[in-house]
C-alpha cells in the first residue's frame, strides 16, 4: 500500500513539474515584464505546445479615454517558438479554457484566446453597456495584439467561430494591418436589426417537401400543448431547469425556433421529423434533440445578455415569421427576439456600423477567407463578396453551423490551404 502511495506521489509530482513549471521559463519572464498582464496561471495544454499561461490584461472601459476606468480582460496563450504564426483567436463570448484550435494544428502555430468584453471574467466591475460595441472591442483585440507582437515576430492570423468569427471581421476592419490574413468560420454579415434574409432562407432551404415537413411539424407541436407541456414540466423539474418564460410561453418559443434551429445545427434530418400524428412523447423528444431546452433558461439568458445588447445596438440578429402558426398561438404576438435583451439595457439600433464594415470587407478587405455551411440559417446573411478583394468565400454544400475547414475535402480543401500557404509565406502539411 506503501508502495502504491509512493508511486502515485511520484507521478502527480512529474505531472505538475511538467505542465506547471517551477522556475520562470524564458517567455514566463517577458510575460510577467508588462505592466499590462497579470494574474499569470500556467494551464494545462496541448502536448505540442512546450508551455501555456491563462492571464488577465488591464483594458480602458472606453479606449476613447485611456487613463479612465479599467477592466481586466482574460486570455490564454498557448507557445511553441517566437518566430512560428500566430493563430489570435477572438472569441465572441466566455473563454472558459484553453483549447487547441482547428487552425492552429493546420499552421502548427502559437495561439492566443482572448475572451470578449462584458463575458466570462471579463466584465467591468460595473456595468455600463454603452462600452459593450464593436470599436471598443476591436481596441481591445489591437491592444493585445501590439503588445504581444512585442515577443512573436511571425505571421499573425485572427479566427473565430459564429459571433467570434463575426468579431474577427470586426477587427480585420478596423485594425487591417494588425494581422496578416483572418478565418472567420460561420460568420453572418447582418444588415438590419432583425435580418428578413432569414426568412428568405428559411423559406427556400433544402426541398419544398422537407419544408412543409417542418411546418406540419411545428403546427402539430402547438395543437397537442397540454401534453407536451406536461412532459417540458417534468423535464424541469427532473434536471431542476429554471426556464426564463412559463411553460406555455416557452413552448411556443421552442416551436417558433424550430426551423431556425433545425437547419443551423442540423442535428436531425428531414426524414427524422415525426408526422403529426405520432404521440406527444414522440414530438417532444425531436423537439428537444434539435432545438435543447438550454436555449430558453435562465442560465442561456444570463450567459448571452451581453450579446444580445450587441445584436440589438449593432450586430443584428433574426425574428420568426408567426403567419403560419397565428390560429394556434396563444402567448406569443410578436415575431421579434428582442425580449431576449436584459431589462437594464438601452437599446438604440445603428444601422450605420455594420453597413459601414459590410462595404468595407466587400471593397477592402483582403486575405480573409470566409468558412461557411450552406445550410445553416446564418449563412443567409453570409458575407457577399462583389470581386474587389481577394477574400475567398468557402461554403460547404449542406453544411450546418458546425461546419469547419475539416469539412471540406479534396480541390476545396486544397484550395483552403493553397489560400492560406500564399498570404502567409509557409507551408502547409498535407
Amino acid at each position: 500500500m506503501k508502495r502504491n502511495f509512493r508511486f502515485l506521489f511520484i507521478a502527480i509530482l512529474f505531472i505538475s513539474t511538467s505542465v506547471f513549471p517551477q522556475n520562470d521559463s524564458a517567455l514566463l519572464k517577458k510575460l510577467k515584464s508588462f505592466k499590462e498582464i497579470t494574474d499569470i496561471t500556467p494551464v494545462k495544454h496541448d502536448t505540442s505546445y512546450s508551455e501555456a499561461y491563462e492571464m488577465m490584461i488591464t483594458q480602458p472601459l472606453d479606449h476613447n479615454k485611456p487613463n479612465g476606468l479599467k477592466f481586466k480582460q482574460r486570455i490564454f496563450l498557448s507557445h511553441k517558438n517566437y518566430e512560428l504564426p500566430m493563430v489570435f483567436i477572438t472569441e465572441g463570448y466566455a473563454a472558459d479554457n484553453n483549447y487547441n484550435s482547428e487552425l492552429a494544428k493546420i499552421l502548427k502555430s502559437n495561439q492566443l484566446i482572448v475572451e470578449h468584453r462584458y463575458l466570462g471574467k471579463s466584465v467591468p466591475a460595473k456595468i455600463n453597456w454603452k462600452y459593450l460595441n464593436i470599436k471598443q472591442a476591436a481596441a481591445d483585440h489591437h491592444a493585445i495584439v501590439q503588445l504581444l507582437k512585442k515577443i512573436y515576430t511571425g505571421k499573425w492570423v485572427s479566427t473565430g467561430i459564429s459571433k467570434g468569427g463575426q468579431t474577427s471581421c470586426y477587427f480585420k476592419r478596423f485594425y487591417p494591418e494588425d494581422v496578416d490574413a483572418a478565418v472567420p468560420y460561420v460568420a453572418p454579415i447582418n444588415v438590419a436589426q432583425e435580418d428578413p434574409r432569414i426568412y428568405m432562407f428559411l423559406n427556400t432551404v433544402g426541398t419544398e417537401e422537407c419544408r412543409n415537413k417542418i411546418k406540419q411539424f411545428q403546427r402539430a407541436f402547438l395543437t397537442k400543448r397540454e401534453e407536451i407541456k406536461k412532459l417540458l414540466m417534468q423535464d424541469c423539474e427532473k434536471n431542476n431547469t429554471r426556464l426564463a418564460w412559463d411553460y406555455d410561453f416557452v413552448l411556443e418559443y421552442m416551436v417558433l425556433e424550430y426551423s431556425f434551429a433545425f437547419w443551423q445545427w442540423g442535428q436531425t434530418k428531414c426524414e427524422d421529423i415525426p408526422s403529426p400524428d405520432a404521440p406527444a412523447e414522440a414530438l417532444y423528444s425531436h423537439m428537444i434533440k434539435s432545438n435543447p431546452i438550454y436555449f430558453f433558461t435562465e442560465q442561456a439568458m444570463k450567459y448571452f445578455g451581453p450579446f444580445y445588447v450587441q445584436a440589438y445596438n449593432e450586430i443584428g440578429y433574426y425574428g420568426y415569421d408567426l403567419s403560419p402558426f397565428k390560429d394556434l398561438l396563444k402567448e406569443i404576438k410578436d415575431g421579434s427576439n428582442i425580449i431576449l435583451v436584459p431589462k437594464d439595457a438601452k437599446i438604440n439600433y445603428d444601422c450605420s456600423v455594420l453597413q459601414d464594415i459590410n462595404t468595407w470587407l466587400q471593397k477592402k478587405g483582403n486575405n480573409i477567407l470566409y468558412i461557411y455551411g450552406g445550410n445553416d440559417t446564418w449563412s443567409a446573411t453570409s458575407i457577399q463578396l462583389l470581386g474587389q478583394t481577394n477574400s475567398v468565400k468557402m461554403v460547404k454544400k449542406g453544411g450546418s453551423h458546425g461546419t469547419r475547414i475539416s469539412s471540406f475535402d479534396g480541390a476545396e480543401r486544397e484550395k483552403i490551404y493553397s489560400t492560406l500557404e500564399n498570404w502567409l509565406g509557409i507551408k502547409i502539411k498535407r
